[in-house]
């Protein structure tokens, strides 16, 4: 069994509230999006996660607020 340490934190906020997050660990940069159960993915940057983050978004939503935690 292998464990990650997290590196760092980013949550994404729409108008409505938190519509995802992304986790920097080992791996890369892992997405999660809000009430989902596993993760959307992991991608090699930032940049990469983040706009994965909004493809997953409802189409024609705002590019959402990201704050690093």
């Amino acid at each position: 069994m292998s464990t990650s340490t997290t590196l760092g934190l980013w949550v994404a906020y729409g108008p409505n509230g938190v519509v995802g997050s992304i986790r920097h660990d080992d791996e890369g940069y892992r997405v999660t999006m809000a009430g989902a159960d596993a993760s959307a993915g992991t991608y090699p940057s930032l940049t990469v996660a983040k706009s994965a983050l909004y493809a997953l978004m409802t189409p024609g939503s705002d590019w959402p607020n990201f704050r690093e935690h």
